[in-house]
């Protein structure tokens, strides 16, 4: 039998994509047990679109949230504390993801041991036929298992064995106020089992992420990151990389901003 999945979609204004992410969702050869849909206090009408879309789909559990403290890291929180299957699948709601996605998610999980804690998708930015997208697609899993300590996946393409997620904090404003909280609680994650990525487990995140250079690591961070061993990350995070972004002013809210958006995708 399948393991059970919930797919979580924090969002904030995001009702020029979300309606396409959504049909993803309902596109799925093996779709959800439960849809955890947490609305950040959108003023665009996100919700609104969501129930239009799912509306001729009462097969599958929705519930709808919504969180008042702004910022996705407590529309996440929320979400952690609301899960109930094996795993969970966290999506960004501008993401597109082929209808293979949750079933290869599942399958990954039963082909898994003890010892795993996580799936991560594979990021692919153009066509997935494409010979520099089939590249990234085979060389990515065997430089994931040399570098293991390393995430190299947003968090539009994390599943999580729900155990390990919340035995590991789940996601926390109180731990990691920053930016980049995708790559914090995968350092997280790691104290309590490996990663796990495939090159038939991808998704394409939205071409409108033009420039993400205002809410990310700068060379010298992103270095670093890749150097310091799993020993030390504990240092790397809370000590070094906390105080430089918090320095920037790139608190969790400056996601809240939006700055990389490009034209729809």
């Amino acid at each position: 039998m399948s393991a059970t999945l919930a797919v979580v979609i924090p969002y904030y204004n995001e009702a020029r994509w979300i309606g396409r992410t959504l049909r993803c969702l309902l596109g799925q050869t093996e779709p959800p047990q439960e849809l955890i849909l947490v609305d950040n206090g959108s003023t665009d009408g996100s919700e609104r679109l969501c129930r239009e879309v799912l509306a001729a789909s009462p097969w599958l559990a929705v519930r709808y949230e919504r969180e008042a403290r702004p910022g996705k890291i407590h529309a996440l929180e929320r979400a952690c504390g609301l899960l109930t299957t094996r795993l969970a699948a966290f999506w960004d709601a501008d993401t597109w993801y082929p209808a293979h996605y949750l079933r290869r998610a599942r399958e990954l999980d039963a082909a898994a041991g003890q010892g795993v804690a996580a799936f991560m998708a594979i990021d692919v930015h153009g066509s997935p036929g494409e010979l520099r997208w089939r590249l990234r697609r085979r060389l990515h899993p065997p430089l994931a298992r040399v570098l293991r300590r390393q995430c190299f996946t947003g968090g539009y393409g994390h599943v999580y064995r729900t155990e390990a997620l919340l035995r590991a904090g789940g996601y926390s404003a109180a731990r990691w106020p920053y930016v980049l909280m995708d790559h914090e609680v995968v350092h997280r994650i790691h104290a309590i089992g490996e990663t796990v990525y495939d090159a038939d487990f991808w998704c394409r995140p939205s071409a409108r992420r033009t420039d993400r250079r205002r809410v990310r690591w700068n060379a010298v961070e992103r270095l670093l990151y890749l150097a310091v061993p799993g020993a030390r990350r504990d240092w790397y995070f809370y000590r070094f990389l906390a105080g430089r972004l918090a320095r920037r002013g790139l608190g969790h809210l400056r996601l809240r901003e939006q700055p990389w958006n490009g034209p729809a995708a």
